[in-house]
C-alpha cells in the first residue's frame, strides 16, 4: 500500500514573526508548506532551511493581502500547480496606532481588507475542498485586543473581533466534521507588529510580552487538539477574563490610556 500524502498547509503571513514560526512548527511535523507574503526574498530564505533542516516541499507564492483580487489568485495559481491545501492559516494582519480620525482612511482600509476580508476570501476559497475530503482544519490568529474595544487602535481591535466570532461560530457549524476551527488570541508579542503599528511613535513603558516562538508552539499544539479559543499565556488569559467584569464605560478610558501610551521623538 502506498503511503498517505502528507499534508500540506498554506501559512500567510509567513515571513516574520508567529507566522515564521508556525511553518516551523508544521514543518517539523513534516507537513508540505505553502508559504504566502509580500517579501519574496524574505520567503525564499526561510524555504530553503526549512527544506534542508526537515525534507519537506515548500512553495513560495508571493501575494500582497492588500489587493482585493490577491485571494482569488492565490487560489488559482495553487490549482494550476496541483497544490492541495489541507490546513489554512491566516496569520497576515496588522494594525495602525493613532486616532481614527487622524490615520489615513485608505491605510484604514487595507486593515480590514488584510485582517477580516483577506481571510473570509481564503477560507471560502479553500474550505470546500477540506469538506469534500472530510479533514484539514484553519487556523485563525487573531488578538486578545478583539474582546475589548480599542480607542487609539480602533480599527484593529475591531477586526480582530470580527476574526474572533467569525471564527468561533464556523467552528460550531463544522463541529460535527473532521475539519478543525482554531482562532489564536495572543497578547503583546516580540514581533514587527508593533514597529508597523507605531510608525515613528516610541512607546513610553515596554510591555511584558511572550516571543513568537512560545506563541507559535502553543497555537499549533492547542489546534491540533482542536480547541477553539487559544489564549497564551497566563497574563493574557487573566485579561481576557478580567474584561468579562469591567464596566464598558471604564474599560474604554483604560484601553484608550494604554493605546497612548506613546510619544513621537523629537
Amino acid at each position: 500500500m502506498n503511503p498517505p500524502p502528507r499534508e500540506t498547509v498554506l501559512i500567510t503571513g509567513a515571513s516574520s514573526g508567529i507566522g515564521l514560526e508556525l511553518a516551523k512548527c508544521f514543518a517539523a511535523e513534516k507537513s508540505n508548506l505553502v508559504l504566502v507574503a509580500r517579501t519574496t526574498a524574505a520567503l525564499e530564505k526561510l524555504a530553503a532551511e526549512l527544506r534542508e533542516q526537515f525534507h519537506v516541499q515548500v512553495y513560495v507564492l508571493t501575494a500582497d493581502l492588500a489587493r482585493p483580487e490577491s485571494p482569488q489568485e492565490i487560489f488559482d495559481e495553487l490549482d494550476r500547480a496541483g497544490q492541495v491545501v489541507d490546513v489554512l492559516v491566516n496569520n497576515a494582519g496588522f494594525g495602525l496606532q493613532g486616532n481614527f480620525l487622524e490615520l489615513p482612511l485608505a491605510r484604514q482600509l487595507e486593515i480590514l481588507q488584510v485582517n477580516q476580508t483577506a481571510l473570509t476570501a481564503l477560507t471560502g476559497l479553500f474550505l470546500p475542498g477540506m469538506m469534500a475530503r472530510n479533514r484539514g482544519g484553519i487556523l485563525n490568529v487573531g488578538s486578545i485586543a478583539a474582546f475589548q474595544p480599542g480607542p487609539g487602535m480602533a480599527i484593529y481591535f475591531a477586526s480582530k473581533a470580527y476574526v474572533q466570532s467569525f471564527s468561533e461560530a464556523l467552528a460550531a457549524e463544522l463541529s460535527e466534521t473532521r475539519v478543525a476551527v482554531s482562532v489564536l488570541c495572543p497578547g503583546p508579542t516580540s514581533t514587527n507588529f508593533g514597529k508597523v503599528a507605531r510608525g515613528d511613535k516610541v512607546r513610553r513603558r515596554k510591555l511584558p510580552g511572550m516571543t513568537a516562538t512560545d506563541v507559535a508552539k502553543l497555537g499549533h499544539a492547542k489546534f491540533r487538539q482542536r480547541q477553539v479559543v487559544i489564549i497564551p499565556g497566563l497574563g493574557n488569559k487573566l485579561s481576557v477574563f478580567l474584561v468579562r467584569f469591567i464596566p464598558r464605560c471604564v474599560l474604554r478610558k483604560l484601553v484608550k490610556y494604554f493605546n497612548n501610551q506613546i510619544y513621537k521623538p523629537e
